[in-house]
């Protein structure tokens, strides 16, 4: 007994320690990105990580102990080099994101922009997932089209980072412009869909192998989940508002709120999905209720003190010196990212009413892979579909979109001319 109790100690206390370490690395290289660099503070996140990792520092004994020593978690099969107790407060963090994301969605506007931003995610889904696969299997690291890697690279490039896309367009003030909506409405769409191929993905993975039959449930088990839990929790939304409004216990609004995520994700993954498809359609069902808007401040607060975990310890995953022979991999992925991404959102757009310039507004926007990616290549790492080679390829490709999308947005709404074929107004 006395053992055991000494094992768990042990236990909790190199958690907290680890805890300590990767917030106050977040804070700090997020500070550094921001006020230097002025870079998205998830760029910071994600290098401390790495920085800090069993890979680097924090497999550097320091008088015998080492702050992130590499554990490949409960057994040796596993390929989580960090301990099962950091990567289970990591996908809780990634459950706040998602939930997060889906809560700040205007359901409205979505809804409004729904034809335009439909085409563009769809172009943005298609053109980059065949991309992935093309250029996976053309460098070696994948044997056919019907290879689960080479499907999960695919699902990776799909990704669109509606967190850090809205922050950009908040701080340029487009984010209620046409280009700008449809952005974010087409962001969301690309997570729903790019979810769907993972969870697909996973499944033919899981099944040994590809086969019309297993696809097709796959697909429609995720796509009814997801419909299923969006219409019915858009619909009892506002009773359920209406009762924690009513609530006198302190915090309680904000607990029961986040319980309804973590309810939504555990019923996901029950489903056989991923435990974010769950969390995203629970903020968006929520989303449209009053209470959310008054929640806004207290829930930030949430998630400024548990996202950036699950960016560092994504970083953590990474080993740098894994990446030195996957390095020419890492640019044609790259590559084929940007200009899956570009050109999968900017010709939809121009055929939906834009013109050159708001096309091209719109294919940047599309660009930034962030969280959603990472989360993606987390999940695929974690569940042996894909390696350590194919994850560093990955954060490579994550990195480099993130970095030039703000910096294209930046540019390209500088000049504030109309982005839409069509003009404004008639008969001047």
């Amino acid at each position: 007994m006395f053992s055991m109790h000494g094992d768990i100690t042990h236990i909790v206390t190199q958690l907290v320690i680890q805890l300590a370490i990767i917030i106050i690395a977040a804070k700090l290289s997020g500070e550094l990105c921001m006020r230097l660099l002025r870079i998205p503070p998830v760029l910071g996140e994600l290098a401390a990580g790495v920085i800090i990792g069993p890979h680097a520092l924090g497999g550097v004994p320091i008088f015998g102990w080492e702050a992130f020593p590499a554990l490949y978690g409960a057994d040796a099969s596993s390929v989580i080099p960090v301990s099962t107790e950091l990567w289970s407060i990591a996908q809780v963090a990634s459950i706040v994101l998602l939930f997060f994301v889906g809560l700040e969605l205007n359901l409205k506007v979505f809804l409004r922009f729904a034809g335009p931003a439909t085409a563009v995610a769809l172009g943005g889904v298609l053109l980059p997932f065949i991309l992935g696969m093309v250029g996976t299997i053309s460098m070696g690291y994948a044997d056919s089209f019907t290879d689960p890697r080479a499907l999960f690279v695919g699902a990776i490039m799909t990704a669109t980072s509606v967190g850090i896309t809205a922050r950009v367009l908040s701080d340029l003030g487009a984010l209620d412009s046409p280009e700008g909506v449809t952005i974010i409405a087409a962001a969301v769409v690309d997570d729903v869909l790019g979810i769907i191929v993972l969870t697909v993905v996973v499944g033919i993975h899981a099944a040994g192998g590809v086969s019309a039959p297993n696809v097709l449930i796959v697909a429609a088990k995720a796509l009814g989940f997801w419909l299923a839990l969006s219409v019915l929790g858009t619909l009892v939304a506002p009773y359920v508002a209406r009762g924690i409004s009513a609530m006198r216990v302190r915090g309680a609004s904000v607990a029961l709120f986040l319980g309804l995520a973590f309810l939504a994700a555990g019923l996901a993954e029950t489903f056989g999905l991923a435990f974010i498809i769950g969390a995203f359609s629970m903020g968006l069902a929520l989303s449209s209720t009053d209470l959310a808007k008054k929640l806004e401040e207290p829930l930030s607060a949430v998630y400024e003190a548990l996202v950036p975990i699950f960016f560092v310890v994504m970083g953590t995953l990474v080993d740098v010196s894994s990446m030195a022979d996957t390095i020419v991999f890492g640019v044609v992925i790259t590559l084929l990212a940007i200009v899956g991404k570009v050109v999968g959102g900017m010709v939809p757009a121009f055929f939906t009413g834009f013109n050159t310039r708001g096309s091209t507004r719109i294919g940047i926007g599309m660009l930034p892979r962030g969280e959603v990616a990472l989360i993606i290549a987390g999940i695929g790492l974690a569940e042996g579909v894909i390696g350590e080679e194919i994850f560093g390829v990955s954060i490579l490709m994550t990195v480099v979109t993130t970095i030039l999308a703000p910096m294209g947005l930046v540019l390209l709404f500088r000049n504030s001319a109309d982005g839409r074929r069509a003009p404004r107004t008639r008969g001047r």
